[in-house]
């Protein structure tokens, strides 16, 4: 069963030791000294930023990571996305990934998708759907989207994380039980 916490100061030599790996560090292109660390998620660790960063927990030990936030908190990326596809109001978003790569390829992406999904219609009472955008080339990414519910809605150029990457996007997007969106 998966739980989930917010992430801390003190989890932040994990998150530099799960950046580094191979398959973390392919996708999320990220610096990992410990000051890019701390300064990248040290302000949504601090209450200083509107999104969330969340541990997954498995079994109450620390198995990925969770980005989520409301693109109206972030217009730059928002005006991105919807020169893509239409992002209705009260569109979330998340990222993800599973720091040890002995759990990939075990339907543990899709089963942290999900959970994260749930959680989100009950914290965020007023999110309409879920937009994702994936870079083509990720297809583990973008299949364990399809297999936690999400649908693809658009395709197109949006700049990837990681320069060795195609511009070209996968959108996909899960709306609210009952949502009129």
């Amino acid at each position: 069963m998966i739980s989930w916490r917010r992430v801390e100061e003190q989890d932040f030599p994990l998150l530099r030791k799960w950046l580094q790996q191979p398959h973390v560090k392919r996708w999320w292109n990220h610096e990992t000294t410990a000051e890019a660390v701390a300064r990248d998620f040290g302000p949504v660790a601090r209450g200083e930023e509107p999104s969330e960063d969340l541990l997954a927990l498995l079994d109450g030990c620390p198995v990925g990571l969770l980005q989520r936030s409301r693109l109206r908190d972030y217009p730059e990326y928002l005006a991105e996305l919807a020169a893509v596809v239409s992002v209705p109001d009260g569109a979330m978003t998340i990222d993800y990934l599973i720091g040890d790569a002995q759990q990939i390829g075990q339907g543990l992406g899709t089963a942290m998708i999900r959970s994260a999904i749930e959680r989100t219609w009950t914290e965020h009472p007023v999110s309409s759907c879920i937009v994702v955008p994936v870079v083509a080339a990720n297809r583990a990414s973008w299949r364990a989207l399809e297999k936690a519910g999400l649908r693809r809605v658009g395709v197109g150029n949006l700049e990837p994380d990681n320069p060795v990457d195609d511009w070209i996007h996968y959108l996909y997007r899960v709306d609210r039980p009952g949502a009129d969106v």
